[in-house]
């Protein structure tokens, strides 16, 4: 069930084109296929989105989300560790992570990003991945919800597959994003723009 959660967020979560406006009736598919919860839910509530807003707005709305916003950022480890030298190195062992386990990921962007991330652990058994990245999964979740965003549904449907409570608030989050799991470095850094000196909060 888990897998197919993570996978068709990591589609929706992915800029929009008229591939991911094809494939609906296959999400719709997926999606109706899963047990009754959270998860299935909120991706049919995303799903409904779609099929009510024409591919160019969501496409705007997609670029203003999270092009222009550091706190809607789809970069998992800039959540833990900023624009550092400690995030170039979370980069490289995230890559190294996925050679382990046989898998080059096809695209030109950074390992970190989410829907990478997701597709991984969709194809790859990467609950842990995602488990280590939860306090970064969380304060977008709540910065989208914060927004009122629409792309908070995919993100909520995401977190609710994850062990535990959700931190109950952006406080609680970035505790845990400072705290981290057991003998993890972190170094948060809220001031940092992953997106040049264009992005607002």
């Amino acid at each position: 069930m888990n897998a197919v959660v993570w996978q068709a967020a990591s589609l929706l979560l992915e800029y929009p084109t008229d591939e991911l406006y094809a494939r609906r009736p296959l999400l719709r598919a997926a999606v109706a296929d899963l047990p009754a919860g959270e998860p299935a839910a909120r991706l049919a509530a995303f799903l409904d989105h779609l099929d009510a807003v024409p591919l160019g707005a969501l496409a705007r709305d997609y670029v203003a989300t999270f092009d222009l916003r550091r706190r809607c950022c789809l970069y998992l480890t800039y959540y833990r560790d900023g624009d550092t030298r400690r995030r170039g190195a979370s980069l490289v062992a995230l890559k190294e992570r996925y050679r382990a386990a046989g898998v080059e990921p096809a695209t030109r962007e950074l390992p970190d990003f989410l829907p990478v991330v997701l597709e991984f652990a969709a194809l790859h058994g990467g609950a842990d991945l995602l488990a280590e990245h939860r306090a970064g999964l969380e304060l977008l979740r709540l910065a989208l919800r914060d927004r009122s965003s629409p792309y908070a549904a995919p993100v909520e449907a995401v977190c609710a597959t994850l062990p535990g409570p959700a931190p109950r608030d952006r406080a609680e989050a970035l505790r845990l994003a400072r705290t981290g799991p057991p003998g993890e470095l972190v170094g948060l850094e809220l001031g940092l723009r992953p997106f040049g000196p264009g992005g607002t909060a």
